[in-house]
């Protein structure tokens, strides 16, 4: 009998609180969080018991919203979360977004290499441009223009590779009798000199169990599509519907095509949300009580969906607790401009009340289910069988106990439906992703 196609399974990780930033205030949370390491430990172990293939880090280095309520989007810093994980679990991949705009591709290598040796051969390096000023203010730059920015990062990753690759395989002898700790005709600098960097190495560090770490690509857009088309091994990405989610993994696959790989060797984890209940009801009841802990966001989320729909909706001028009014939605339309209009429009035109319609998420930055196990397990599923991802970047809503739910709750469902692995392929992340080794620069 042929194995069924399965999903992958990669646990977003954001500051230690969850998807919704409001989520610290939650009854059982732990306020403080962020800065306790052992919560970020906690919640790994348990991916890896629900056989998550990595856990994922995003990083912007920059301050970019107000503290005065909500949780910051990003840990204190990615590497060193990631280093105290990987002292503390086996399997699970461990994968963080670091910039080729301000960062040095000898440090990159080196963090990273070093961190997938540590690991024994379970890191990625999500490998991104950055736009933001903030963050080129931090390091007293300005900002990088787009093509400036993707050239800077072709050039990076190849450096990076090169320096991977610069201790060849079989350099490190450790030949007690004779003496000889490595072979350093096999340890050579790189001399690599390009438009914006240039690097002599060579980078001390031997292969790990994988060869190197997994390169991951997030961002859209030509540019990126070639960058991961070019180096990447997963993409993360941010569909909000089917169509789009099958025609973008569809683009990524072409793209691997074009420059000589097996399209099947790079894999697209879309991005989702989730809030779980024993009802819809008891679900949609935890994401108001999420809601509600900053009232004053209300009005503005009122507004922007009514923009969503083409209605100039507000906190005066209806009851948010109603459904809208029949002689309002007849003139209701899909905004073409925004991708998650259809699904907000949908909800209102069912007879939902416009804080429940909020609560579904319609105004989220990924998907999201409100519901059920049962519920969020067909979601995936469905987008899975049909070819829109090869597997999914979860988030939930608050991790303090979001991430047990889901392995004990989702994960059954899962591979009980046999579209999720019951147990590890292998020891090191490519394994687990079934993507080949690979150690230097790829020809």
């Amino acid at each position: 009998m042929e194995q069924k196609k399965q999903m992958q399974l990669s646990l977003q990780m954001v500051s230690g609180y969850g998807a919704e930033f409001n989520a610290w205030r939650m009854p059982g949370a732990d306020p403080a969080a962020y800065t306790n390491i052992d919560s970020y430990v906690e919640r790994a172990k348990l991916a890896e018991q629900g056989k998550f293939q990595m856990i994922f880090i995003a990083d912007t280095p920059a301050l970019t919203s107000s503290l005065s309520t909500k949780t910051p989007m990003f840990p204190m810093d990615p590497m060193l979360a990631l280093m105290a994980v990987a002292r503390e679990t086996k399997h699970i991949g461990l994968v963080a977004t670091l910039s080729t705009t301000f960062n040095y591709p000898y440090n990159l290598a080196r963090q990273f290499k070093a961190l997938d040796v540590i690991s024994h051969g379970r890191v990625g390096w999500n490998a991104v441009t950055t736009s933001d000023p903030n963050v080129a203010a931090n390091f007293g730059s300005k900002p990088v223009n787009r093509q400036e920015r993707y050239e800077k990062a072709h050039e990076a990753i190849e450096i990076v590779q090169a320096l991977w690759g610069s201790w060849q395989e079989d350099a490190w002898t450790l030949d007690v009798e004779t003496g000889q700790f490595a072979d350093m005709d096999k340890i050579q600098p790189v001399h690599l000199q390009g438009e914006y960097y240039a690097t002599r190495g060579p980078l001390p560090i031997p292969p790990s169990e994988q060869g190197q770490p997994v390169i991951f690509q997030a961002g859209g857009g030509q540019e990126g599509l070639e960058l991961a088309g070019r180096f990447a091994s997963g993409v993360y990405a941010n569909p909000y519907d089917i169509e789009s989610a099958q025609e973008y993994r569809q683009t990524i696959r072409q793209s691997a095509a074009q420059f000589g790989r097996n399209p099947d060797d790079i894999k697209m984890f879309a991005g989702f949300m989730f809030s779980l209940g024993a009802t819809e009801e008891e679900a949609l009841m935890r994401r108001k009580q999420l809601m509600d802990f900053n009232p004053e966001e209300i009005p503005g989320r009122v507004s922007y969906l009514g923009s969503m729909i083409n209605l100039p909706l507000s906190v005066h001028s209806i009851d948010i607790d109603q459904p809208l009014a029949p002689q309002l939605l007849q003139r209701a339309y899909a905004s073409p401009m925004d991708p998650r209009s259809p699904k907000a429009l949908q909800l209102l035109q069912q007879g939902l009340s416009v804080r429940d319609v909020l609560a579904h998420g319609v105004i989220n930055y990924h998907p999201v289910v409100a519901g059920t196990p049962v519920q969020v397990a067909d979601f995936l599923e469905e987008w899975f069988l049909a070819g829109a991802c090869d597997g999914f970047s979860i988030v939930p809503d608050a991790s303090f106990d979001g991430v047990a739910d889901f392995v004990h709750l989702v994960i059954p469902i899962l591979q009980e439906r046999g579209i999720f692995h019951n147990e590890y392929e292998g020891n090191t992340l490519r394994e687990n992703m079934a993507v080949p080794y690979q150690y230097g620069v790829q020809k």
